[in-house]
């Protein structure tokens, strides 16, 4: 059997998720974080976070075999990770950073609304090629690189140095996969060229997983302040059209030579793009038969919703592991939606997850989906 070992790499934290009471779902976040208000929460979940965690350790998860590849600090915080690595078997690559601290989020996500988080960068900020072991990702089939909007020296410079990770792992003959975070827009990742970032990566990567409101952010910033005033208080996949707002963005990164484009859109569910049979068959003879498709699969419903914390790159681990694994394309997107429906059932992101053939008994059953 082929390898299909999968390295992640990439932003790391710990997330401190407050948990909000079920009772009442928000749909105005400003009349619940209202100065001098005093809002009664549960307990706080506290666990592992970034796309390393998140992504890395649902497809430890899900079944597959992973290599993961993150930076801590000698802390408290350091040592939860760390902790929790071991008991998925996987904290044998994790870089411990002397003098420095771990990267850590406090999350805000009450119910109905999208997620608010402050978020201290830590030692993802001196993250560099240096400290991958490139021996230990050559045993993998795989490579995917989780937000590097949040990495400072992933993102300077136009992005080179992750274009010279990128490059490297090509040329051991790796197949690439990149997700991104979103940006604030007063701060130094803020006044970078994403426009040029993304171009320069694009040739690099042969999936490119960005959520909308980061595709936006990033290519086209116009448009995305129409999105930010179309959607008020409320988060802006709830105000998008498909054809009019989703399908423009991923035919200009098409355009600019994207292989393989899945789009996260929230609630509303996920979006496929493909280029053409020989540019898929640039990723691997057997993806030919991916090129030209378009597929929007709506989001399924779930049992209930306690956190969206890690929905999207739990998503993207069901996604990469299908795909990788010789599942049709609509099933790998039917499996990505799932993998999220099941995510947010829980305050910590892996709790919930389901494996594929849990997941495929109820898609098939007919699972209710989102309007």
């Amino acid at each position: 059997m082929k390898n299909q070992t999968i390295a992640v790499a990439g932003h790391l934290c710990i997330d401190i998720t407050p948990g909000f009471p079920q009772t009442k779902v928000t749909e105005n976040i400003s009349q619940l974080l209202m100065p001098g208000k005093i809002i009664n929460v549960k307990n706080a979940n506290f666990s592992p976070g970034g796309a390393v965690a998140n992504t890395g350790l649902a497809l430890k998860k899900l079944g597959s075999s992973v290599i993961l590849m993150g930076k801590i600090g000698q802390d408290a915080f350091g040592s939860v990770i760390q902790q929790t690595f071991e008991k998925y078997q996987a904290a044998d690559h994790l870089i411990v950073a002397e003098e420095e601290s771990t990267s850590y989020t406090i999350v805000i996500a009450p119910p109905g609304v999208d997620r608010i988080f402050l978020h201290h960068p830590g030692c993802n900020d001196t993250f560099c090629m240096d400290d991958l072991d490139f021996e230990a990702i050559g045993q993998a089939r795989h490579f995917h690189f989780g937000y590097p909007s949040l990495m400072r020296s992933m993102y300077l410079d136009d992005a080179q140095e992750l274009v010279r990770i990128f490059t490297r792992v090509k040329e051991m003959g790796l197949t690439v996969s990149l997700d991104m975070a979103a940006v604030e827009d007063d701060s130094e990742a803020g006044r970078q060229n994403w426009t040029q970032i993304v171009k320069n990566l694009l040739p690099l990567v042969d999936f490119f997983v960005p959520s909308i409101e980061e595709l936006g952010y990033m290519i086209d910033r116009e448009r995305y302040e129409d999105w930010t005033r179309q959607a008020g208080d409320k988060d802006i996949p709830s105000v998008l059209d498909v054809e009019k707002d989703v399908q423009p963005l991923a035919q200009t990164l098409l355009d600019w030579g994207a292989k393989c484009v899945l789009i996260k859109c929230g609630a509303a569910g996920i979006y496929l793009r493909t280029g053409a049979p020989e540019v898929m068959k640039k990723i691997a003879p057997e993806f030919t038969s991916w090129g030209n498709l378009e597929y929007f699969e709506k989001s399924f419903k779930p049992d209930r919703i306690l956190s969206g914390t890690g929905a999207g790159d739990t998503s993207i681990a069901a996604f990469l592991k299908a795909a990788l694994e010789g599942y049709p394309p609509k099933r790998c997107l039917q499996l990505a939606a799932a993998t999220g429906a099941s995510c947010i059932t829980a305050y910590d992101t892996l709790s919930g997850l389901k494996t594929f053939p849990e997941l495929i008994q109820r898609i098939d059953g007919g699972w209710e989906k989102n309007s």
